[in-house]
């Protein structure tokens, strides 16, 4: 590794937890966040690629010939926290499910959001979200899914990003993060947890099924629960469905992905490929 990709990389994972002066000091000197700015739609990197062509910066590169570093997850020493750091910064952009349960005894409402997420099926239409930790010591958003089997997953938008981020505060069970972030319950049909007015986009859910992973390093030790969600009941905003319900507006939904550390994505930029016949 070269020096300057190591120094890099190095100030990418200082922003992961920035001290909090230091962050408001970086934040305060960066461009102000445009919600006008169009989506942008270029060419792909190479107009003229062709099949079996390979990689798009000319195939003979430099980029063939750097070495890959072997990374043993369990290898002696190397801790959990590593292996979190390298896939989520790895794995991106990632969707979020921004969870909505309801309590067993129906007094109260939770409000959290998941980047361990993804559509899985769509006849039936099936999710995963996945959890940190275990069954027996489910947190609020886990707990009230496993008591009640329902829960209403709503995707994050531009403009109430800012309240999203803030359901992920450590409350106590009970709390109503809608309250804490601002954001607003709307009725579901086909369960009893409320959706996310902000929301473009939500869908009702029934648990099908709740894995639990056990540690590889610590035996016996529960570290993720799995939940598979049948989606039961979908709702889009009316101004970014099509006619015959079948597209969302990219344009309207404005998603926000997560990526590493405390940092989110927009998609802002599009490229179009045609799929191949062959």
């Amino acid at each position: 590794m070269n020096a300057l990709t190591n120094a890099r990389i190095e100030c990418a994972y200082s922003h992961h937890f920035p001290s909090k002066a230091n962050f408001n000091e970086e934040q305060a000197s960066r461009p102000q966040f445009d919600r006008n700015v169009p989506l942008k739609y270029s060419q792909p990197p190479n107009t003229n690629w062709k099949l079996g062509d390979g990689a798009n910066n000319g195939g003979a590169s430099p980029d063939t010939q750097r070495k890959h570093i072997a990374i043993d997850p369990y290898e002696p020493g190397r801790s959990a926290s590593s292996n979190y750091k390298l896939l989520i910064s790895g794995i991106v952009p990632r969707p979020i499910a921004f969870v909505s349960t309801r309590s067993k005894d129906g007094t109260s409402v939770n409000l959290a959001p998941f980047s361990y997420f993804q559509l899985v099926n769509h006849d039936p239409p099936m999710f995963v979200v996945s959890f940190v930790g275990s069954i027996d010591k489910a947190k609020d958003t886990l707990r009230n899914l496993l008591d009640t089997n329902e829960c209403v997953i709503n995707l994050i938008s531009e403009h109430f990003v800012e309240a999203a981020n803030a359901t992920s505060v450590n409350a106590p069970y009970g709390t109503s993060e809608f309250e804490i972030a601002g954001l607003h319950q709307a009725p579901s049909t086909t369960v009893k947890a409320p959706r996310v007015q902000e929301s473009i986009f939500s869908i009702e859910g029934r648990l099908v099924e709740a894995k639990e992973f056990e540690s590889s390093v610590e035996p016996g030790k529960k570290t993720g629960v799995l939940a598979i969600v049948e989606g039961t009941r979908f709702w889009v905003r009316e101004d970014a469905i099509n006619d015959d319900k079948s597209l969302i507006d990219l344009e309207v939904l404005r998603p926000i992905s997560r990526l590493g550390g405390i940092r989110y994505g927009r998609t802002t930029e599009i490229v179009e490929l045609e799929r191949p016949s062959f």
